[in-house]
This record gives structure tokens, C-alpha cells and sequence, in this order.
């Protein structure tokens, strides 16, 4: 039930604030350097990162959930001892790949 609600939270999380960065990134970039510049600084602090670190997660949190899925539409894994394997597997890869993810950012600097 935990992965359901996460499959639930991650795809709201993606469809409002992943979309409103998405949009303001659009307009900074429309809207000029001074724009931009702007965006890049709120996005470079501290709050900026969290709440990009947050839609990477719901990103890859709502991925792995989604295969999981799939392959239960398939029509595999529905036994309770694989499904509940499944389920902490997806939530634990969708963290996994979002660390690793800002790793490589991070380590990239």
C-alpha cells in the first residue's frame, strides 16, 4: 500500500512542482539574462536544491513504481512474497538512483 500512495504523491509531486520549475525555467530563458539569472540563483540555493533533489525523486520513485506496474499488468509477480519484494525494491531504487543521480552532479562541479 506504501508504494501505492508514493506511486500517487511522486506523480502530483511531478504534475505540480515539477511543472511549475519547468515553466519558470521556460520564461527565465524567454524572459532575458537578468531572468535567468534570477532563476539560477533561486534554484543554486540551498531551498533550490531540496526542492530539485525532491522532483528527482518523485521522478524516479514514479519510474520504478510505473515498471513495477507494467509488469504486473503483464501478469507477473502478483504472488504476496514477490509483490511485497517488488514493492520495497521500487521505493529503494527510486532513492538509490536519486542519489546517485545527484552524485554525479554534484561530483561533476
Amino acid at each position: 500500500m506504501a508504494v501505492s500512495i508514493l506511486h500517487r504523491v511522486s506523480g502530483n509531486g511531478l504534475a505540480v512542482a515539477g511543472v511549475a520549475v519547468l515553466l519558470w525555467f521556460v520564461g527565465a530563458i524567454a524572459g532575458g539574462p537578468a531572468a535567468y539569472e534570477t532563476f539560477a540563483s533561486v534554484m543554486g540555493s540551498p531551498i533550490g536544491i531540496i526542492v530539485l533533489i525532491g522532483i528527482s525523486w518523485a521522478f524516479f520513485n514514479h519510474l520504478m513504481s510505473g515498471i513495477r506496474h507494467l509488469v504486473l499488468d503483464v501478469g507477473a509477480g502478483f504472488e504476496v512474497d514477490r509483490n511485497n519484494r517488488w514493492s520495497t525494491i521500487s521505493i529503494l531504487l527510486g532513492i538509490l538512483l536519486t542519489v546517485l543521480f545527484w552524485a554525479i552532479i554534484l561530483l561533476a562541479k
